[in-house]
């Protein structure tokens, strides 16, 4: 620990003089990153501090506590029982924040949740995950700003992209994506049988342009008119975008905005945050090799999540955890879960 503390320490120093820097300030991109990492390093630098008083307050005790005055060696001998515990605490929370974390954590995120088998249900299933993550998000203090929403019948959502920002957004939420299973008695099944549906949710951290060069000619640029709900523009202008990255064959379409340029702007910023995403993949797919499990690689398709309603139970795959507050949870109270697989992906990056 001793050695990144040093390296965390010497990084403070430098991103606190690179933003006393003039040609930084003029620069929004350098300026964002930089903020980023200084909010991260601060409770370092302010915990480092804390436990080198504490540990020189230690020193001067053990010194102090064989003084001829009684007094003196009373408050000394105090010292020396209470100091270790604190210090003992400060370490611990020191190693944690030192732990090697994925740079991209304290990004803000976009998240798209799609309906997947059992038709209605999995609809209805992926708008009860739409709201179980925007009142996770609010608790949070994460703004909640919808990009595109695609309406299932009987209140269900057929997809949804929504962009999450503020605090670490991409750090909370990534390991959020896959495969997510409910198990309960649809509102239209008549025998109450048991269903079982599906939603997918992918997590991806926000991508800057400085993170993605896109090459204008590597795009394919469509325009249509918009369909369904959404005001006097919808099927009377080519509002609609479809764009196409002609390297990767990913696509993304965007009509929720009333101008065609917006929707281009909405759009691409989907299609860089899917391009990172599909680089860090491939970073992790080859990290994964040397781990002993998936927790923190975010793989796509791996069933990670039941929700069962009958048993009133939560229970991730990954970790073998069950907690029975489906309630609870589906209100955004994610936190007991979302801990526990941070820390037993931390725990895994560590060594431990």
């Amino acid at each position: 620990m001793e050695s990144r503390l040093r390296q965390a320490l010497l990084r403070a120093g430098e991103v606190e003089q690179a933003l006393a820097a003039p040609e930084v300030a003029r620069d929004p991109a350098q300026l964002k990153s930089l903020g980023r990492e200084h909010t991260r390093l601060a409770p370092v630098v302010r915990l480092a501090e804390r436990l080198a008083r504490l540990q020189d307050e230690l020193e001067q005790a053990r010194e102090l506590s064989d003084e001829a005055d009684p007094e003196l060696a009373a408050l000394a001998r105090a010292d020396l029982a209470t100091l270790p515990p604190e210090i003992t605490a400060i370490s611990e929370e020191l190693h944690q924040l030192l732990v090697p974390r994925d740079p991209h954590d304290d990004r803000d995120a976009i998240i798209e949740i799609r309906a997947g088998t059992g038709g209605d249900e999995a609809a209805l299933f992926a708008a009860d995950l739409y709201r179980m993550y925007q009142r996770y998000s609010e608790r949070h203090g994460l703004a909640w700003e919808p990009i595109s929403l695609s309406d299932g019948t009987l209140g269900g959502l057929k997809e949804a992209i929504v962009a999450v920002r503020g605090g670490e957004a991409y750090g909370l939420l990534r390991r959020e994506s896959g495969v997510h299973r409910v198990q309960r008695v649809p509102a239209t099944e008549t025998q109450g049988r048991i269903h079982t549906s599906a939603a997918t949710v992918a997590v991806l951290p926000e991508a800057e342009e400085v993170d993605m060069k896109i090459d204008p000619q590597d795009l394919k640029i469509d325009v249509f008119r918009s369909s369904g709900p959404g005001g006097q523009s919808v099927n009377t202008t080519d509002s609609a975008v479809r764009i196409t990255h002609l390297p990767t064959g990913v696509v993304v379409s965007q009509q929720d905005q009333k101008s065609q340029l917006q929707n281009k702007i909405k759009a691409l910023e989907v299609l860089r945050a899917r391009l990172l995403d599909r680089m860090i993949a491939e970073q992790e797919a080859a990290r994964s090799r040397e781990r002993r499990s998936m927790v923190g690689t975010g793989d796509r398709s791996a069933k990670i999540r039941t929700y069962n309603y009958p048993q009133s139970r939560v229970t991730d795959h990954r970790i073998n955890l069950s907690v029975h507050n489906l309630a609870e949870v589906l209100n955004g109270h994610l936190d007991d879960l979302v801990e526990a697989i941070r820390m037993t992906s931390r725990q895994e990056q560590d060594g431990i």
